[in-house]
């Protein structure tokens, strides 16, 4: 008995989870998207957020402003290209 109440609940588990994890991605992907930091605006603190970006950083970004894109953080030598690799995904230079 315990077998074939085990064996139903697994096949009931495999039909919704599909369903279940189609739904939950755009939800991610829609939450990514709006998580984005605008170098242009954002303050010290949110700065410092990112991987590799303490006070120094957080600084010299505010201070080298505005930026045309985001990879102007690397060609301004605000940040080497080690630390924009692990946060290009995490930021935004909106005019």
């Amino acid at each position: 008995m315990k077998a074939l109440v085990a064996a139903i609940f697994a096949a009931a588990m495999s039909a919704i989870a599909p369903s279940f994890a189609a739904d939950v991605k755009p939800l991610v992907v829609a939450q990514a998207k709006t998580e984005l930091i605008d170098i242009n605006q954002a303050k010290a603190e949110e700065l410092m957020t990112l991987k590799g970006i303490g006070e120094a950083r957080a600084a010299a970004i505010i201070k080298g402003r505005p930026y045309a894109r985001k990879d102007d953080l690397v060609r301004k030598k605000v940040v080497p290209l080690s630390i924009y690799d692990d946060i290009k995904d995490k930021i935004i230079a909106k005019q």
